[in-house]
């Protein structure tokens, strides 16, 4: 008898907890995880979306976009010569100002030589996308 109510107490508190809201992520690590993922962008090569993920207000020429882009794969470049390319991008941190709607993460690159180097990245909150500065 005490067993049961014991498995009956367990399977309320149980019932309880699964019907509480799900956490919402703090603007901090959003703000963390957009700057991986554009990082990631230059591991895999899609040069255009890490173009797109810095904020502009207004549009900006063709001609323009195609010389960030090349500008892109040029970093890129630089970093097999000096590093033999990056092989991972950690996030180490990151701070957001919901007031002012910025924030900066603080990422750890991985290069295939095995040395490391922590950036950080200015953010912008842009309709409730983290953007680069």
């Amino acid at each position: 008898m005490r067993n049961s109510l014991f498995l009956l107490l367990a399977l309320i508190i149980l019932s309880f907890a699964s019907c509480s809201k799900p956490v919402e992520p703090k603007p901090e690590e959003e703000a963390g995880r957009a700057a991986k993922a554009f990082y990631d962008y230059l591991i895999h090569g899609k040069y255009d979306a890490y173009v797109d993920a810095f904020y502009r207000p207004d549009s900006i020429p063709a001609s323009y976009r195609e010389q960030l882009i090349v500008s892109a794969k040029q970093y890129v470049w630089q970093m097999k010569t000096d590093h033999q390319g990056l092989q991972s991008v950690e996030i180490a941190g990151a701070k957001a100002d919901t007031a002012r709607h910025i924030g900066s993460a603080f990422l750890v690159l991985g290069f295939k030589d095995k040395t490391k180097e922590e950036i950080v990245v200015p953010l912008v909150l842009n309709n409730g996308n983290w953007m680069m500065r």
